[in-house]
């Protein structure tokens, strides 16, 4: 063996040694990080049950018990069913109402907000970093709180419920369609721009082409979203087919039955649009990548 031979064998053997050594020092620091999730999940769990009167695992048998009788009393009112749900069904209306309006406002708000915030694309480059801050605190503020405090001022009703939804979809969309505006391909843009094209034409000509596929899969996927919320924030007085769900709910025994129809309602509106919406977003997945 000559020694360049030997010279390559022990660099081979050095880096196969250097290799091994991160690869234990990441498996220790990995292992470090689980137990100290674990750690604090166990102890976030106890303080959580101490404020909870420690009742947790006492309570934990007893957790079939409410859709048990849900199930039981909805069973032996079952011929009551049918007229139950078509007297619920304008509330349901009104629901898929709320999460039509707010997906629609709060997608042509993201549309702005993302393009307003894009590198390459942004109108104001200097104020890309407000736009975006923006964006995250409409997307970091939970609906519930946002229609709370709306209810406050407006009162009850659809309406806050509907801007609430929307803000948040704003500021959800907005991340989402900024993300696939970087991608685009911005050739367009400068021809359009030698041209002497508008800032709005340029964005209208050059960049929405690109990403519309995308932007109306996303827009699809978030109206999903916000039918569940909808339903939700009805809970608080914000109209829909939730403020029924909490009238029967409280009402307790006696109610059930109508309690389920509008799980029934509800249930089979978010697994129809979620097929129909489901096949649109995968024509349009398919449509782009032919």
């Amino acid at each position: 063996m000559t020694a360049l031979d030997t010279e390559v064998a022990q660099s081979v053997g050095d880096i196969r040694e250097s290799y091994l050594a991160q690869v234990g020092r990441r498996r220790l620091y990995s292992g470090l990080a689980l137990l100290i999730f674990v750690v604090l999940m166990v102890s976030g769990f106890n303080i959580a049950d101490e404020r909870n009167a420690g009742g947790f695992w006492e309570g934990l048998h007893q957790i079939g018990d409410y859709p048990g009788e849900v199930l039981t009393e909805a069973w032996q009112k079952r011929a009551d069913l049918p007229g139950l749900i078509s007297e619920f069904f304008p509330a349901l209306v009104e629901t898929v109402n709320i999460a039509a309006v707010s997906t629609i406002i709060g997608a042509v708000g993201g549309l702005i907000l993302s393009l307003l915030g894009t590198r390459g694309l942004a109108k104001w480059p200097r104020l890309i970093p407000l736009f975006r801050r923006v964006s995250d605190i409409l997307r970091a503020v939970p609906e519930i709180v946002i229609a709370l405090v709306l209810i406050f001022i407006l009162g009850g009703g659809p309406v806050p419920a509907m801007i609430a939804i929307a803000l948040h979809t704003a500021g959800a969309l907005a991340k989402m369609f900024s993300e696939v505006a970087e991608n685009a391909d911005l050739k367009p843009v400068q021809g359009l721009a030698s041209t002497g094209a508008t800032w709005t034409q340029r964005m209208m000509l050059g960049v929405l082409p690109q990403v519309a596929p995308n932007y109306v899969s996303y827009t699809l996927l978030r109206f999903e979203i916000n039918i569940r919320a909808s339903a939700i924030l009805g809970f608080v007085g914000a109209g829909g087919l939730g403020y029924e769900l909490r009238n029967a709910m409280a009402w307790g025994p006696g109610r059930f039955d109508e309690a389920a129809a509008i799980f029934i309602l509800l249930f089979s509106t978010i697994v129809f649009f979620d097929q129909v919406s489901s096949r649109y977003r995968n024509r349009l997945t398919e449509g782009q990548a032919q």
